[in-house]
């Protein structure tokens, strides 16, 4: 409002009172003379008095006719924060209500980082939170956002208002397109676009601005001729024409790689209706008129977007045989197409609005669960962004539930969408009655039905292809346990093989006693460093008995056999044995030697991934010569944790004939093998030499696909690789 005076409380009542006859308005002016008082020798960037930015706050939300509890919260919303004014001192002058609201929106931490990271991801999260109890909190929060943003030129660093820009454009826009606000969501991104994007953005208002003189005519005659074809079917309508955002624009040419020139839509029309009826029937007069554009349908009446949003899209050659958009809908669409959920709390037909809906949206709540599976802010930043900026996908269950995803989403976030505890029992999926493999991606209209085990866990190789923020950070926890499991399990059997070694007994009570000196809450921390590689064995040794001098270390004999079988210590302990090895997790597979069960084995403590198991005469273990305590004794486990697949890698002689391939993949088939991979390395004329890597049980298993090939006619040489 270009004469609206924050200096005082007058014209904010005159605002608020043209909405609400019968305000009250001592809530108001009790909450402007507190943040006055609170905020008195405050002053903003630009030299302002401080207490003037959350009236202007204020303001933004009387524009959208919010309720009254919601205009005393965004007057108050600094206090917290910025001042010495106290939760109980709120809660007493205004109520718990208004002092729950102002505390969700305070920012609780100044966001000085000049990332996206460690503090911003902290304040984020910690928004959420407060978001989780009253979305009401969001609002505020997104009207104080819009007031900095049109006062971004008063902050004098160039880095500031850059990082403030870019902050909008990653966290609050997102946030305002999630509840609907499209009003707010795009005067944020163009005010951030003309931040971050100057040129870029005068560029396209300048085509705009020509376009607009240029194809004024052209317009008036497509608004003469709807408004003609509306009369004629006897619809009362409101037709109008629109111009996409500047910033709409620019990311439609970054994203579909084009010019200015080439985008068809930049005006889009808009017929407003009295009724849902009304908009099918105006749909059919369209259609009837004019020839649609293929794939360029969408009816979010039936199906709402997440936020809310319903309207039908449709695409026709209009008159002249122009391209245009046109958005069909009813004024009470309209007015939440603008506001969104906001729309809920507007003060409307005489009435306040019910805050019974004010708590917990469903992606809210989605959000607020990838917050507990995360421990660092920026994991859950980065889930989180895959939460809010994805398009969607519309899926249903076989109930005919609908599930709405994102773009490129599989059964496996379907899934978890369902039920985190229906994820972690995923063992495969029917798509449309057909089953499809767990990475398929889903499109609209899917019917999905998840098959689900009491045996299965989540699988790591999944994270490689989920999309959303909640079936990842799900996927991670389960990892994470999994993994310090191991490391802990793996650590303590190294630290007692080096008590062993130096001749002392291992005991509990030892460790315990430098668990300070570790910043170790209990010992399995300790245990799960050492087996992570991130804490050497025998430091920890020494910090238990300083005073020992530990004997020179034996390099590792030269007989690789007694190297692993036969303990340093001589003790006469069985081999520790392999349990739950699980690909990427605390015990591993050496690529460089593909080790199956029935092989000799040594294991190997790798830095950061736990241990690596090669076969006792791989040549890599020339590299670990000189560290003896990375040394394990280890065998292949029993019983059903053990793998059911290994690979085992050969090299290939085949003769270059028609057929040969087939014959090949027929043999190792036939045996019980299936091939994974396959590099040839060498071509000639007569002969091809390959690697082959085969899914096979063991050591015997590959012995007996070696031996088949060998008898292959044309088959000159089969070994079993070594090396990369």
């Amino acid at each position: 409002m270009s004469n609206f005076d924050p200096t005082t409380y007058t014209d904010l009542l005159n605002q608020i009172q043209a909405y609400i006859p019968d305000l009250d308005p001592k809530p108001v002016i009790d909450a402007f003379n507190f943040a006055k008082k609170m905020h008195e020798g405050q002053t903003r960037s630009s030299g302002e008095p401080y207490y003037t930015h959350p009236v202007e706050v204020a303001s933004i939300l009387a524009g959208m006719k919010m309720d009254t509890g919601t205009i005393v919260t965004a007057i108050l919303h600094d206090t917290l924060e910025d001042t010495d004014a106290t939760y109980d001192e709120l809660s007493k002058m205004f109520g718990q209500d208004i002092a729950d609201l102002v505390n969700g929106v305070s920012k609780l931490t100044r966001i000085e980082s000049q990332t996206i990271e460690g503090k911003q991801a902290e304040n984020f999260r910690k928004l959420l939170l407060a978001m989780s109890e009253d979305i009401r909190v969001l609002i505020v929060k997104l009207a104080d956002r819009l007031h900095n943003m049109r006062t971004l030129d008063g902050i004098s660093k160039p880095e500031k208002r850059r990082r403030i820009a870019l902050e909008t454009l990653e966290i609050y826009s997102p946030l305002a397109e999630r509840i609907g606000v499209h009003k707010i969501k795009e005067e944020l991104e163009d005010r951030a676009f003309a931040e971050m994007q100057p040129e870029a953005r005068e560029s396209i208002a300048n085509r705009l601005s020509f376009l607009r003189k240029e194809g004024s005519p052209v317009v008036d005659h497509i608004l003469e001729e709807l408004g003609g074809l509306m009369k004629e079917a006897g619809i009362q309508a409101e037709i109008t024409g629109r111009e996409k955002t500047r910033y709409s624009i620019w990311k439609k040419m970054q994203r579909k790689n084009v010019a200015f020139e080439q985008l068809s839509d930049i005006m889009a029309f808009r017929i407003v209706v009295d009724s849902t009826a009304e908009c099918y029937h105006v749909l059919g007069i369209l259609h009837g008129k004019y020839p649609s554009v293929p794939g360029r349908f969408k009816d979010y009446i039936s199906t709402p977007k997440p936020n809310g949003y319903r309207s039908i899209h449709t695409t026709v050659m209009g008159p002249s045989r122009q391209r245009i958009e046109i958005q069909i809908r009813t004024l009470e669409m309209h007015a939440e197409a603008d506001l969104g959920v906001a729309a809920h709390w507007a003060y409307k037909d005489g009435k306040m609005p019910s805050l019974k809906d004010a708590k917990k949206y469903r992606w809210l709540r989605e959000l607020l669960e990838i917050l507990e599976q995360e421990q660092k802010p920026e994991d859950f930043w980065e889930n989180t962004k895959l939460e809010l900026f994805q398009d969607q996908v519309f899926v249903f269950t076989p109930k005919g539930d609908l599930i709405e995803l994102p773009n490129g989403a599989t059964p496996i976030d379907f899934a978890y969408a369902i039920h985190s505890a229906v994820g972690d029992k995923c063992v495969g999926a029917k798509i449309n009655g057909r089953i499809a493999p767990l990475n398929s991606k889903l499109g609209n209209g899917d019917q999905i039905e998840v098959i689900t085990a009491k045996t299965q866990t989540p699988s790591p190789t999944w994270e490689r292809f989920v999309v959303t923020g909640k079936a990842r950070s799900h996927i991670r926890k389960f990892i994470r346990l999994q993994q310090r499991s191991e490391y802990s399990s793996l650590g303590k059997a190294m630290l007692q093989k080096v008590f062993r070694q130096e001749g002392y007994e291992f005991t509990e009570k030892a460790v315990g006693g430098v668990l300070k000196q570790y910043k170790a809450e209990d010992n399995d921390d300790v245990y799960a460093a050492i087996g992570s590689g991130n804490v050497v064995a025998r430091d920890v040794f020494k910090s238990i008995f300083p005073a020992h001098k530990t004997a020179v270390a034996k390099r590792p004999s030269a007989d690789m056999d007694k190297a692993v079988m036969v303990r340093p210590g001589g003790g006469s302990d069985a081999p520790m044995p392999i349990k739950g090895l699980i690909p990427g997790m605390a015990v591993h597979m050496a690529r460089c030697c593909h080790p199956l069960p029935g092989d000799r084995i040594v294991g190997i403590v790798t830095t950061g991934k736990g241990v690596t198991v090669h076969t006792i005469d791989c040549e890599t273990l020339e590299s670990f010569a000189d560290t003896p305590e990375r040394w394990l004794d280890v065998s292949w486990g029993e019983g059903p944790d053990s793998p059911e697949s290994h690979i085992g890698r050969l090299n290939i002689v085949i003769q270059n004939e028609p057929g040969s391939l087939g014959t090949l993949s027929t043999v190792i088939g036939k045996n019980g093998g299936n091939i994974t991979n396959l590099k040839i390395t060498s071509r000639s004329q007569d002969f091809w030499e390959m690697l082959i890597d085969v899914y096979v049980n063991d050591t015997k298993h590959l012995n007996n696909i070696i031996a088949a090939l060998r008898a292959t006619a044309i088959i000159t040489n089969v070994e079993r690789a070594r090396g990369r």
